[in-house]
């Protein structure tokens, strides 16, 4: 049986393309990124609902936030990942990762179970097959992609999940979380345009399907066991938040929508929260020296 909830709308302001939420524990708080305006954003969850409390502009666009322990900030820039302290807001720039003359940017990233932040990119020119999924130090796992998106590991994580949304297949493969070793990688299963991913606490796969308007949640085989449905068709990531980790957060985008896309769907680019009958894993804190 496949459980059917819909998405309600969770903040008022809008954005161009949100994407990559994070539930941070410690301060109760929620940060997702706006990817082209290069917009950090970070806020309360009250309820079903998201009260935007702050926001941190970059020069370039922003593929993904993750939090230190001690609510440091690292940034996926264009190019570099970039740390910002707490306190100061200072910004230090850690590793470039992208040449500068590549028509690549920083998309989507995730960190693993020891606290080591691994990231995509995606082309912005017409190449195919050559996007990067890497460590934090700069090691290429992958080479080979096409756009490299959602990343989630197995409850216990010996298992990393990924995605590459143009072909539409969900990688699977085997993972040391104390080395960051990765084993050969397989074909999990393909969606149309599978974009945002996040796991819960029975290991099952919530992934945010790009048009459809919907985030469908899936056996780490591929089986459909539930389907959220959001009423912007251009879903982009997920995250379980709230102190219970019983809020499933989505993030939906405005970009490559017509005017009337827009005027049929006018809560595109804002959040979303549904409740859906489970709790997810906690994301763990970015750890600069795993």
């Amino acid at each position: 049986m496949t459980h059917r909830f819909t998405a309600q709308p969770a903040t008022e302001d809008v954005y161009f393309l949100g994407e990559g939420p994070v539930w941070d524990p410690l301060r109760q708080r929620l940060l997702w990124v706006d990817i082209v305006p290069g917009v950090v954003h970070e806020g309360r969850l009250d309820g079903g609902a998201v009260t935007p409390t702050g926001s941190l502009s970059f020069d370039t666009t922003v593929g993904a936030v993750a939090v230190a322990e001690s609510g440091d900030l690292l940034v996926a820039e264009r190019h570099t990942l970039t740390r910002v302290d707490a306190t100061t807001r200072a910004r230090t720039p850690l590793i470039r990762l992208l040449d500068e003359q590549r028509q690549s940017r920083l998309n989507d990233g995730a960190v693993d179970p020891a606290g080591r932040f691994l990231v995509g990119s995606l082309a912005q020119d017409d190449r195919k097959g050559q996007e990067i999924l890497f460590r934090p130090d700069g090691t290429v796992i992958d080479d080979d992609l096409h756009l490299s998106n959602g990343l989630a590991w197995s409850p216990d994580g010996t298992r990393l999940y990924s995605i590459d949304t143009i072909p539409g297949t969900v990688w699977v493969r085997d993972y040391d979380p104390a080395t960051g070793g990765t084993g050969p990688r397989s074909s999990a299963f393909t969606l149309s345009n599978p974009d945002g991913m996040c796991t819960d606490a029975d290991g099952n796969l919530w992934i945010a399907l790009w048009g459809s308007g919907r985030v469908e949640c899936r056996t780490p085989s591929g089986d459909l066991l539930a389907v959220v449905e959001v009423d912007a068709p251009h879903t982009s990531s997920v995250a379980f938040a709230g102190p219970a980790l019983d809020t499933l957060v989505v993030t939906t985008a405005r970009q490559d929508l017509s005017p009337a896309n827009l005027a049929e769907h006018p809560h595109s680019g804002r959040l979303f929260t549904a409740r859906v009958r489970t709790t997810g894993t906690a994301t763990p804190y970015w750890n600069p020296h795993p």
